[in-house]
């Protein structure tokens, strides 16, 4: 009897034993199965989350044009330079880089000269003078200066080659430098670097440009381009000339540039940008010169 006892128990054992083994083993697999998805999940959280980061569900996903971020205005100290102006900064974005802007300066020398910015190649010069002309920036300042290499230098209310805004901005256009002859003078046939006709920059100190521009009223060649070219004249050429020719006395720095009849900028403004245009000067050669544009 007790024999038969023992059987049974050893019987209910061995069948809960197998119970246990199995409950076991499906746990482990259910285990496992959890892991799985959980790397799964992840795996998934981390593709989404990056594909999020690199804005693959943005709505409206920005184009990459040249219009976007076009231009970088670096902030100057106006109170370490009390000659600088702060009247804001341009935009930044959607700034047009085709096509021309006229721009009209005019003085109290004779008729308006007119130009055009050329928006290709100086597209951040164009608009830092259009902002600035936008708040009167260049009204009733004078063109201090007639400089040695034949331009006329202007946009400097304090006029101390010191003044503009309270932000700078960098070269755009700068010339190729002539080839050499074996004279070291530009080779014969090349053009100027500076047409007589050529608006472009002036920047201090180099690199930083503000709202100082030179209008060159002769052909002005170097081996040491470092003027910003951002347009040409189009108009009122033969009154830069005028204005070229008045008699110079010292600045006050014992350099003999400042015109000895005031130049006043009455007016500077800057129209709306133009996509048929004239071609203007590059980089790589301006226009040729004329004797007079207006």
């Amino acid at each position: 009897m007790a024999s038969s006892r023992d059987r049974q128990r050893k019987l209910a054992r061995a069948k809960l034993d197998r119970q246990l083994a199995r409950r076991a083993a499906a746990a482990r697999r259910r285990r496992q199965i959890q892991a799985g998805v959980g790397a799964v999940v992840v795996l998934a959280l981390i593709v989404v989350g990056s594909a999020w980061a690199l804005g693959a569900f943005d709505s409206d996903p920005k184009k990459n044009t040249a219009a976007e971020d076009v231009c970088l205005w670096t902030p100057q100290d106006a109170t370490a330079n009390t000659n600088l102006k702060d009247v804001g900064t341009p935009e930044t974005t959607g700034l047009p880089t085709e096509g021309t802007r006229a721009m009209t300066v005019t003085t109290n020398q004779g008729a308006p000269i007119t130009a055009q910015l050329d928006l290709a190649s100086a597209p951040c010069a164009a608009a830092s003078i259009a902002h600035l002309a936008g708040k009167s920036f260049y009204d009733n300042t004078k063109c201090h200066e007639i400089t040695a290499e034949g331009a006329l230098r202007c946009g400097d209310p304090s006029g101390t080659g010191l003044g503009g805004p309270a932000y700078s901005f960098y070269d755009e256009n700068i010339p190729t430098a002539p080839s050499p002859s074996p004279s070291a003078s530009p080779a014969p046939g090349q053009p100027p670097t500076y047409p007589k006709g050529t608006v472009a920059m002036i920047a201090n100190p180099p690199g930083a440009n503000g709202s100082q521009f030179l209008i060159f009223f002769k052909d002005f060649t170097t081996a040491d381009p470092k003027y910003s070219v951002i347009g040409r004249v189009t108009g009122g050429l033969d009154v830069v000339e005028k204005i070229g020719a008045l008699p110079t006395v010292d600045n006050g720095t014992g350099a003999k540039v400042k015109p000895k009849t005031d130049v006043l900028i009455q007016s500077l403004t800057v129209g709306a940008p133009a996509t048929a245009a004239t071609p203007s000067p590059s980089a790589s050669g301006a226009p040729a010169s004329s004797p007079s544009a207006g």
